[in-house]
């Protein structure tokens, strides 16, 4: 077996997360798993082993997809409804992301509850533009450094609300952010951003000084 064989294993087991998320909003079956790796289980969950990472894949201590980002095996702060599916949403950016990723769900609506005042929000996001509101994302560490944080990245009534050091970003920003940093997650080939892929989709964005202290 090489290495080669590893890697398109790997690929596939890949892709078939990402797909049973957008289409179902929960990961793929033992059964789906096992087929996207010619068949056998075992080589699936290898794949994912390799594959974890806190940027964008976790496993649960029963090897179980958790996260493979933007999308949630299990609820971290935000419901994201579309008319045929709902999602778990990996944390604020993650939720403003689905519906530019999810062919059929073009307009989605975003629920949580403010951390600092507990008043439910819910936020209609669509594809072609950001929501209107007061609201705030936090993120407890800089733009660079987002990986591993999801679960803290939530969303605020208002500035006002935010009680402790971190990084602000309006709703247009968000909006604007999210809309194509997972672009390509739901096909072959695709890779997360590193630290200086990060730095260079902000700067391509027009937004390099989006993010505001808290």
């Amino acid at each position: 077996m090489s290495s080669e064989d590893d890697l398109a294993w790997d690929e596939d087991v890949r892709v078939a997360v990402y797909r049973a998320f957008s289409s179902r909003g929960r990961p793929p079956t033992a059964p789906e798993l096992a087929d996207a790796a010619r068949g056998s289980l075992a080589v699936a969950k290898q794949a994912l082993h390799r594959m974890a990472d806190p940027r964008w894949l976790w496993l649960d201590e029963c090897e179980h997809v958790a996260l493979a980002a933007p999308f949630a095996a299990v609820p971290l702060g935000f419901a994201v409804m579309g008319e045929h599916t709902m999602w778990w949403g990996g944390c604020a950016w993650d939720s403003f992301a689905i519906p530019h990723l999810v062919s059929g769900e073009p307009e989605v609506l975003v629920a949580t509850r403010c951390p600092g005042c507990g008043e439910p929000s819910a936020l209609v996001v669509r594809r072609d533009r950001p929501p209107a509101g007061a609201q705030v994302a936090y993120f407890p560490a800089s733009p660079e450094q987002l990986a591993g944080e999801r679960g803290k990245q939530r969303l605020y009534c208002a500035e006002s609300c935010v009680d402790s050091p971190g990084e602000l970003l309006g709703l247009d920003a968000l909006w604007h952010l999210a809309k194509d940093w997972y672009a390509g997650c739901l096909e072959p080939g695709y890779r997360p951003r590193g630290p200086a892929e990060a730095a260079e989709y902000f700067a391509a964005s027009g937004r390099p000084d989006a993010f505001r202290s808290g």
